[in-house]
């Protein structure tokens, strides 16, 4: 029985996405969290991630294709793991008796009792072709009969150990052991995406000299175009031969997106300030001595105060659907991020309460790359569940952020200001940091936003302990 892989919504305004290219091929097998294809959105180009363990069953949406959200782009069957497990030697299962009461011989074909006769063919195996003469097929084990296939070994030439004479698992094994010139058949050409092999015979580029930046080294067009120096026309679809103007379609969904938030959210805004010093001057100590791109950044401070903070007020952790609150399962929060030429985007970094600063400091400078580069995944656009937006580095002392639907808040971070300030009956020149929080008003109230700024405040006076 098939699914569907449905075109994604990656956030407020958009309506449909365009395929740009597809890293797997009708019959593979893919795993939960593999990046499947690249889909063009007003976002730029995401990578979209499988969500569950599925073998691709057809591609219904080729490349150039504009494809509405909600759509199917691809139908997924089952995967080989799904399959009745592998009998044991210890307790086989019953053959069926001939109609002379014989048992069937070796290399006629075993009928699966809980399948019967009528079985589907196995996913992956080649049926037999209308009119060929009928083969005596080797009773064998579906993982064996794969692993055969992968190894291009022939069942008929392994000796099975398992119920009836089955050629198992194990046995393919060993007969690839004492076989080792025998080559996998996936070997005998380079991984590479459809397009990419299309693009390769257009440029004459020999795909086996080419190093694959894509999923598991796969080759994707990209890689083609930067060996060749020469760039292939983007597939499109018959009668949509204008370009997008990515800038002026980033801008209509940030619009959308903004009004409905605006229109709709009754929003309520806080601010609290407080003095950055021991933090900036732990900062400081910790990054004196280690190489620039090893340095913690401050906005890792910032994503894991925020993220600490908020898993004790859960009402400012998740979305407004249907009229109610979901608090989110995780707190996942988004990085406000400007683009190259305008554009704003606020990607998930994930699980960050959980991460040291310095896998958090890694996984912003490569978000950050990755979003100016137009390469996010789909379940960065759509996972955050409270976003952080920070303007410091353009020297703006407050901003009051506007939330992104469906979440109900949004944390501001202003740019550290030299002022006097008093602590412990002394006055002196502090580097303070004025936080903002804007929150929906449906899902929380000021009293809980306050708590909440404060908390913030608090861990950022130890870092040592972030």
């Amino acid at each position: 029985m098939s699914d569907h892989y449905l075109m994604p919504s990656l956030g407020a305004g958009m309506t449909d996405g365009t395929v740009i290219e597809w890293y797997v091929e009708p019959g593979q097998s893919v795993a939960k969290g593999d990046v499947v294809g690249l889909v063009d959105t007003d976002k730029g180009a995401i990578e979209m991630e499988i969500w569950e363990d599925a073998q691709i069953a057809e591609i219904l949406a080729g490349p150039g294709t504009k494809v509405p959200v909600g759509d199917p782009l691809l139908a997924l069957g089952a995967t080989t793991a799904e399959e009745p497990a592998e009998p044991s030697p210890a307790d086989p299962a019953p053959a069926p008796p001939e109609a002379d009461g014989r048992e069937p011989e070796r290399g006629a074909e075993v009928e699966d009792p809980e399948t019967g006769p009528e079985a589907e063919p196995e996913p992956g195996l080649e049926p037999e072709a209308p009119g060929s003469e009928p083969q005596a097929r080797v009773p064998s084990t579906p993982a064996a009969r794969m692993r055969a296939a992968e190894m291009g070994l022939s069942l008929g030439d392994i000796e099975g150990t398992g119920p009836e004479g089955a050629v198992t698992l194990p046995d393919v094994e060993r007969a690839a052991k004492s076989k080792p010139t025998a080559p996998p058949r996936e070997a005998a050409a380079p991984k590479a995406t459809p397009v990419a092999r299309r693009a390769a015979e257009a440029l004459g580029v020999d795909l086996a000299g080419i190093k694959g930046t894509g999923p598991r080294g796969t080759i994707t067009r990209e890689d083609v175009e930067r060996v060749s120096g020469a760039r292939v026309p983007a597939p499109t679809r018959e009668g949509e031969a204008e370009e997008l103007d990515r800038h002026a379609a980033m801008r209509r969904a940030i619009a959308a997106a903004m009004a409905q938030s605006k229109r709709e959210i009754p929003h309520y805004y806080l601010a609290h300030t407080l003095s950055l010093e021991r933090a900036l001057r732990w900062l400081e100590r910790t990054n004196r001595d280690r190489a620039p791109t090893e340095r913690i950044l401050q906005a890792a401070l910032y994503l894991k105060a925020v993220s600490i903070a908020v898993s004790d007020f859960p009402e400012l952790n998740g979305f407004w659907e249907d009229d109610s609150f979901r608090p989110a399962e995780a707190v996942h929060p988004g990085l406000a991020i400007s683009l190259r030429g305008g554009g704003l985007v606020a990607p998930a970094v994930h699980d960050v309460a959980e991460q040291p600063l310095d896998r958090i400091t890694s996984a912003v400078r490569d978000l950050v790359q990755r979003a100016r580069a137009g390469r996010l995944r789909a379940s960065e656009v759509t996972d955050a569940t409270i976003t952080v937006t920070s303007l410091g580095d353009r020297g703006v002392e407050t901003v009051f952020g506007v939330i992104y639907p469906p979440q109900v808040s949004i944390v501001g971070v202003g740019a550290p200001m030299e002022r006097p300030w008093a602590e412990g009956g002394m006055v002196g020149a502090h580097r303070t940091l004025r936080l903002t929080l804007s929150a929906d008003h449906r899902a929380s109230d000021g009293h809980r936003g306050s708590l909440f700024l404060e908390r913030v405040a608090e861990l950022l006076q130890t870092p040592e302990n972030l």
